[in-house]
């Protein structure tokens, strides 16, 4: 029963029925968990399926689809033999950088490693992003506080009396427990909810870092994913809460790569980069491929945050926002330099300043609300750092540090830890010691102190510089303040 090569799969699409795209892909994902599969499916897949341009799903499809239909087989389905199809690649979409959900040939598990996904804005044929970012995002949203995300939300889901939330489980009744009903389905009130969580979980990373945020902000993500899933009461509604998901999944990959978790943050900017093409939104598409482009820096990936970052800035041109595009050309800058390219560099940095004083304007992105002077001059600091100019770089630092908001306070120890580490690196340890200590004041252990693993990181290469120096009267009780911080060995 194969059928004529790229002809529409009509078998497919009648058994779709009356519902939507999302809602049949929304069905496709709750049979994956059923049997234990993890499959990211979404109304984009079953797009391709139906037009034919997936002639023969991967075997995690596979295995749902027939646990959708039992008794069918793939032929059924509409699908071709696996043996008609295996060795031939995808045709490329024009404009498409990211092909995720599926593989036209994919071997058996047993046959090897998937390749790992580097989101670019113009791979080859045959680039996909596959289930890496759903089954990521489910085995980490399973942890972390109901309560919090019940703040965040809006959602009220008390445990019984003495009763304890599985986190192996999402939404398995407890032994002896009364299952609460299902949710209503998702409106406005919802949505508002959703935009909140976004906002109050980047309230807190500004001034407390990511450490102690990460499981919860997770939390809130996983949420905001079973109200995409329940589908939305209007497509107004439905938009928003796309939106919103992609958002909390920034966020959530944000607060990953803040605390060393770099895998994570990756699976979870790649899970924002497919929400974004699926709801067709340019903004969500820009701000994810701007963190991908950070990310990718810090991971030691230059070539890939420069191709990032430009693909941001091609998405981003129409949206009007002279900062955003500032922003998206210092991560260029950021790419450049750690290519040790200093005239690219240079050039992005012209352009990022250039766009930067043309001023804020209405359509100015909410999540940029932390980029101004300070933040500009900070990631100035940090390019001229990479290219080993340590006496700018410290200069910029200083301003960054000078002009930040107060309520900033998770990058104002960030930037003097850059202060710091670039003071130790142009031969200043005694000003150098000063500013890694003000940085251990702002780390502190108490409550309300920054967490984030990523500074201390930074702190800890400086304090490592300046042990040759630890007989200088400024320097030795830096050092002690750091054994005692457990950033050096005691």
């Amino acid at each position: 029963m194969a059928r004529v090569p790229n002809a529409p799969n009509t078998a497919f699409r009648g058994l779709r029925g009356q519902r939507s795209a999302a809602e049949f892909a929304a069905a496709v994902r709750r049979a994956g968990r059923e049997i234990g599969e993890q499959v990211a499916c979404d109304a984009r897949y079953v797009g391709r399926v139906e037009s034919g341009e997936i002639r023969c799903p991967n075997y995690a499809y596979e295995r749902v689809f027939l646990h959708m239909f039992p008794g069918r087989t793939l032929a059924d389905l509409g699908f071709a033999p696996r043996e008609s199809v295996r060795g031939r690649r995808a045709p490329h979409v024009p404009g498409d950088s990211l092909v995720f959900g599926e593989s036209r040939e994919s071997p058996p598990p047993a046959a090897g490693p998937v390749p790992p996904i580097v989101p670019g804005p113009r791979p080859g044929p045959g680039t996909r992003i596959d289930e890496e970012s759903d089954v990521l995002r489910r085995a980490f949203m399973t942890g972390g506080s109901a309560a919090m995300a019940g703040l965040a939300l809006g959602i009220a889901s008390p445990a019984p009396a003495g009763a304890s939330p599985s986190p192996a489980a999402p939404g398995a009744t407890p032994p002896g427990a009364v299952r609460a009903p299902g949710p209503r389905r998702p409106g406005a009130a919802e949505a508002d909810a959703v935009e909140e969580a976004v906002r109050r979980i980047r309230l807190l990373d500004d001034r407390h870092g990511a450490d102690t945020l990460y499981e919860r902000a997770g939390e809130a993500l996983r949420r905001a994913q079973a109200l995409m899933d329940a589908g939305a009461v209007r497509q107004s509604v439905s938009e928003r809460l796309h939106a919103g998901a992609g958002e909390l999944a920034i966020s959530v990959g944000w607060l990953a790569h803040d605390s060393g978790r770099f895998d994570d943050a990756r699976s979870y900017y790649a899970e924002a980069l497919a929400t974004a093409r699926l709801a067709g939104d340019p903004a969500l598409e820009a701000h994810a491929f701007c963190n991908t482009a950070f990310l990718a820096r810090d991971a030691g990936r230059p070539h890939e945050a420069v191709r990032c970052a430009q693909a941001a800035q091609t998405v981003a041109r129409p949206l009007g926002s002279a900062r955003l595009r500032s922003l998206l050309a210092l991560r260029e800058a950021g790419g450049w330099a750690a290519l040790g390219e200093q005239g690219a560099c240079r050039q992005a940095l012209g352009r990022a300043k250039d766009l930067f004083a043309q001023g804020p304007c209405a359509a100015d992105p909410e999540w940029m609300s932390f980029y101004g002077a300070a933040e500009l001059a900070g990631l100035e600091s940090q390019c001229w750092s990479a290219l080993g100019e340590h006496q700018r770089a410290a200069a910029c630092a200083r301003r960054a540090v000078e002009l930040q908001d107060p309520h900033f306070t998770r990058n104002i120890a960030l930037f003097t830890a850059q202060l710091a580490a670039d003071l130790a690196a142009g031969g200043r340890p005694e000003e150098a010691a000063a500013a890694g200590a003000r940085v251990l004041g702002l780390l502190g252990g108490e409550e309300g102190g920054v967490r984030s693993t990523r500074i201390r990181s930074m702190l800890r290469a400086t304090a490592a510089r300046l042990r040759g120096h630890a007989a200088h009267p400024a320097v030795g009780p830096f050092l002690d303040r750091a054994r005692e911080a457990r950033l050096l060995p005691v």
